[in-house]
């Protein structure tokens, strides 16, 4: 009687219709999520994607949509007051086509980006693989020495210093004492000087955050590997370089690559703290600086979108081009 009172009850029931209706959705869905690899990978991992959510949605928010607007922007013309009027190509061919500031500015971006991009990468790479076999404080010590550039907020006023157009300027001073020039030149001033002299400060800023990129994957590398690589007939360092650390470096090589890369088209801000803005007779002008002209200057936003989607896929076209180089590395 006491069974049958128990089992009557509603609340009882409740429960179990509620228990088996759960357990009959999961087993839908196991088998729904089994029917596809990716239902069933998405089915096993769906907590992990929910957290991932706030993330995507910013990601989209700052990220994706700014590129679909400036995309968008760049077949129109905006000025900020009136509305966007679609003209199709006529922004891209203007550029390509009618705009010599553009060109120069094409032309000074790509010397300061080979010279800079694969040179920088080179000198961090070495000296973080020669560094990374010193003793732990001594690596510790010169690694933030070497970090030191990518933090300090100072760094150009330095170089400006260095380079100043008075007697009092580093560069100067030395060429004088040492015989080698009777009057101070105009470093920043003069045309034939500011493009170098941005390569150099570029290539030094950009040394920090690559050497400590790669330096960090130097250390991951697990040294038993060098062990083992010997007894298979490994013989020398450059050996142990291609075939034991840079494969087990692939992703800090990348990330190093995409930062070169990226530091490299980006340049603007070094040209106009040193040179001013715009530079004497544009020859530290960068795409970026076109871009900031008519973009934060002119407000011909229209025509400002159009360079930056010109260098977004500039820069996403070298991405995929290191990612096959790197991917033969070891091979």
């Amino acid at each position: 009687m006491a069974e049958k009172v128990i089992t009557d009850n509603p609340a009882i029931k409740k429960r179990r219709s509620f228990r088996e209706w759960k357990e009959d959705t999961a087993r839908r869905l196991d088998v729904w999520s089994r029917k596809k690899p990716a239902r069933r990978k998405f089915w096993l991992n769906k907590t992990l994607y929910l957290m991932m959510i706030p993330y995507l949605a910013l990601f989209f928010l700052f990220t994706v949509l700014p590129v679909l607007m400036s995309f968008f922007l760049s077949f129109t013309y905006f000025n900020l007051l009136e509305a966007p009027k679609f003209i199709g190509w006529s922004n891209y061919l203007t550029l390509l086509l009618d705009d010599p500031i553009f060109i120069v500015a094409v032309q000074n971006t790509l010397i300061i980006a080979i010279i800079t991009g694969p040179l920088g990468y080179v000198i961090s790479f070495v000296l973080a693989w020669l560094i990374n076999e010193l003793p732990d404080k001594l690596r510790a010590f010169i690694t933030l020495i070497f970090y030191a550039p990518s933090i300090s907020g100072g760094a150009i006023t330095i170089w400006s210093l260095i380079f100043s157009s008075d007697i009092y300027g580093y560069a100067n001073s030395f060429l004088i004492n040492w015989g080698f020039i009777r009057e101070p030149i105009l470093w920043l001033q003069t045309e034939k000087y500011i493009l170098p002299i941005v390569i150099i400060v570029q290539l030094w800023m950009s040394l920090g955050v690559n050497f400590l990129t790669l330096i960090a994957g130097l250390k991951g590398v697990d040294r038993s590997q060098y062990e083992a690589a010997a007894v298979d007939g490994v013989k020398n360092r450059w050996q142990e370089l291609w075939y034991i650390t840079l494969p087990n470096m692939r992703p800090q090589l990348l990330f190093s690559a995409v930062l070169s890369i990226s530091a490299s088209l980006g340049v603007g801000a070094v040209t106009t703290a040193l040179a001013g803005f715009p530079s004497i007779n544009y020859a530290g002008h960068t795409i970026v600086n076109h871009l900031q002209d008519y973009g934060g200057q002119r407000f011909e936003m229209g025509y400002a979108s159009a360079i930056a989607t010109i260098l977004f896929v500039s820069a996403i076209a070298l991405n995929k081009l290191i990612r096959k180089i790197i991917g033969r590395v070891g091979s």
